[in-house]
């Protein structure tokens, strides 16, 4: 039978598949070949972060994996903010990532009014990259060794002990703990966590629950001093620290820093998969497992399914636990 003689209404049908799979086509081709340039990977916080770390480590190993250089930028600001809504406003093309956190892709809209994009509506889960305890230092001068004598001492001096925080996460920690120890802290909030970190040992503040990868090495070298980490058992990297919920005692205290690898909403299913496959063999790597593990990340790769159902939970969490922390969007 001749086109001519097929119905208007089958033709009209025939000619809209045809042209939709003629817009199907470059995607597709697109996704076939991809990466074929250098990706950026998009880091929320400044160098030296935890965030930063941990994207340098996984880019290198993507790198390799996926053949095209792997480009780490950060755009620090407006707590974690610029570079999130950044990349939400991407082409979806996988050439511009997000290493997402609590701050970026949980809690930002319990702490910040008007954010300018959705953690979940603006972003393709690709994995969840790991897990990471939070420690709880003092400047070597404050006159406490142990998380229940810092509550003592807060209790006595109210309002008067500092603490520093340069992300949401840190600021819920700290403000989690005031809570549940019933006594009263003075934020002081910083663009980066070297630079809280270093006020901290300085005595320009008092406390800061820094990233574990952050403090270590100032934890180690005797700069500052140590007193919990705030995951809900000892690290193995620090295990003669003990956790704020032994310490405090404040049972039932648990606070970890998350990442995870994001890509803008509308990135083909294609190149979701490309790049959650790398992850996984970079997750697999002994050396990437070593190098983060001795800085107390513990590796954790997942699905893009599975990584936006954690998401989606630590939101709920999070919102729950800034609610009970008393703090509302500024």
């Amino acid at each position: 039978m001749s086109w001519f003689f097929i119905d208007r209404p089958v033709r009209r049908l025939i000619g809209l598949g045809l042209g939709l799979v003629g817009l199907l086509i470059p995607f597709l081709a697109c996704a076939q070949s991809y990466p074929s340039k250098p990706i950026r990977i998009i880091i929320p916080f400044a160098t030296g972060s935890a965030t930063d770390t941990v994207g340098r480590v996984f880019g290198e190993k993507l790198s390799t994996l996926l053949g095209q250089p792997v480009l780490i930028e950060n755009k620090a600001g407006a707590t974690g903010i610029i570079a999130a809504d950044l990349v939400a406003k991407s082409t979806p093309d996988g050439y511009t990532l997000l290493i997402g956190t609590n701050t970026t892709n949980a809690v930002i809209q319990m702490l910040v009014k008007n954010v300018p994009y959705d953690p979940e509506r603006d972003f393709a889960p690709i994995s969840f990259l790991g897990e990471l305890p939070q420690v709880v230092t003092v400047n070597n001068s404050l006159p406490v060794k142990t998380t229940a004598e810092l509550i003592t001492y807060a209790r006595a001096n109210p309002g008067k002990v500092t603490y520093a925080w340069s992300n949401s996460a840190q600021r819920v920690s700290s403000e989690t703990l005031a809570s549940m120890a019933g006594v009263d802290l003075f934020n002081v909030p910083y663009k980066s966590s070297p630079q809280a970190m270093l006020d901290t040992i300085s005595g320009e503040v008092n406390m800061y629950i820094s990233d574990m990868i952050v403090a270590m090495p100032h934890i180690k070298s005797g700069r500052i001093r140590a007193l919990a980490v705030t995951s809900s058992a000892r690290s193995s990297t620090m295990p003669e620290l003990p956790t704020v919920a032994e310490s405090g005692p404040l049972p039932g205290y648990e606070i970890l820093g998350l990442f995870a690898l994001f890509a803008p909403t509308g990135t083909p299913a294609e190149i979701v998969a490309k790049l959650n496959d790398a992850v996984r063999k970079a997750s697999a790597s002994p050396d990437l497992r070593t190098r983060l593990g001795a800085l107390g990340l513990e590796v954790l790769p997942s699905t893009p399914a599975e990584l936006g159902a954690r998401m989606r939970m630590e939101k709920q969490r999070w919102t729950k636990v800034a609610k009970q922390a008393g703090i509302e969007p500024q």
